[in-house]
């Protein structure tokens, strides 16, 4: 037989947050510990699913939801979800999926517009998943710029610059996912002006929209004007503590008539692939309506978290990092002479800390970071700290 050839469509596929972990396996075959701050799961660390929300999915299993549920998603998953939308300012709803996980939603709503050649606007900076699936499509990844000198708000400038005849939507994630930024009101309207003006779909990622710090408020783009088209993603995996269940939703909304016909190919996509995890909806009633005391433990940890995180970055040499005001996530700037490639493989192998390189993610030309995840309890986070500061100043 000759050999099996892969699809040339896979060949811009990355993801530079798995991608790391690889290396991180081969020193754990080896027995050697590493201390973890690359990965977005609070369960790894120590945090718990809320016990109602598991109650409700083993009640629903007991009760034999067990077979295919609806395309769309079962009743009551979709009504709470809808009541939570409105509850948050989001009209005009005509659609609301669930999913299984936002991942699978970004791909389903992604497919459904975009054709090959086209391109989509994303953040640079920007979770790697969004660049994988549009290469996958065959379309194009048109990067607009995050500026850190302000906060990691997006350059509305740049975006504007960045718009062409094949530009058929705009991706923001608020808060941000590798920054911790939480997007102002002003930069949020002018983002749905422009893509009013431009007749653009927004794609609004807002997994994260409970946890934010400081008083900050994260605002639903779909808001701020009822009639420009948007589909807001949010779900189950990081405010209510339950990643490996992969259950999210999507919401579409905007003026009637001209998402019909979008409305009606997404539609399409989600009756093809059947259904998502069918008991695991059931949870998303209690999630949303019920008890949220687990937030306000999980807030103060968080916060304090932040603090050490940010505190102790910006104690370190050639390091500065803009502090978070949501998610669970620092994006420090390096000042160094080597690539942040090469300084998070340099820094794992002589520390076995772990950390994803700013390059996986996107960056403006001439710079160079790495993500941190700041889930960790704070004596770990202060023993990778003290790992990360030995090495920078023997190494720099």
């Amino acid at each position: 037989m000759k050999e099996i050839t892969p699809a040339l469509r896979t060949e811009g596929v990355k993801y530079a947050i798995r991608d790391i972990v690889l290396l991180a396996q081969e020193l754990k075959r080896k027995n050697i510990e590493v201390l973890h701050l690359n990965v977005g799961d609070p369960i790894k660390f120590d945090f718990e699913t809320p016990p109602h929300i598991i109650d409700s999915v083993c009640a629903a299993m007991k009760k034999g939801f067990n077979g295919y549920g609806p395309s769309l998603g079962v009743a009551e998953a979709v009504d709470a979800i809808k009541s939570d939308a409105q509850g948050r300012g989001i009209k005009n709803i005509c659609t609301i999926f669930i999913a299984a996980g936002v991942s699978e939603g970004i791909e389903l709503a992604l497919a459904a517009l975009l054709n090959r050649g086209e391109n989509l606007l994303i953040p640079y900076p920007c979770y790697p998943l969004y660049p994988a699936v549009i290469a996958k499509l065959e379309a194009e990844s048109n990067p607009y710029y995050l500026d850190e000198d302000k906060g990691w708000e997006p350059d509305l400038n740049d975006i504007e610059n960045k718009i062409n005849n094949k530009t058929r939507g705009i991706v923001i994630i608020n808060p941000n996912n590798p920054t911790g930024a939480v997007y102002s009101q002003e930069t949020l309207v002018n983002i749905i002006e422009l893509a009013r003006r431009y007749n653009l779909l927004v794609f609004s990622d807002e997994i994260y929209n409970d946890i934010v710090y400081d008083n900050k408020k994260s605002i639903s783009i779909a808001s701020l004007n009822p009639d420009v088209p948007v589909v807001t993603f949010g779900g189950m995996s990081k405010v209510y503590l339950a990643p490996g269940w992969r259950l999210a939703w999507g919401i579409l909304s905007g003026e009637a008539e001209i998402i019909k016909k979008y409305d009606q190919a997404l539609q399409k996509l989600l009756r093809a692939r059947l259904c998502a995890n069918h008991p695991e909806q059931f949870a998303v009633r209690a999630a949303l309506q019920g008890d949220c005391s687990h937030l306000v433990s999980m807030m103060e940890r968080l916060h304090r978290r932040r603090d050490i995180t940010h505190q102790r970055l910006n104690s370190i040499k050639h390091i500065s990092c803009t502090k978070p005001e949501g998610a669970f996530y620092a994006f420090p700037r390096l000042d160094i002479p080597i690539s942040d490639e090469d300084f998070v493989k340099e820094l794992l192998y002589e520390t076995k800390v772990l950390v994803v390189h700013g390059g996986g993610f996107g960056e403006r030309p001439g710079t160079k970071h790495f993500r941190v995840v700041f889930l960790a309890p704070e004596e770990i986070l202060n023993k990778a700290f003290d790992l990360l500061q030995g090495f920078m100043e023997k190494r720099f």
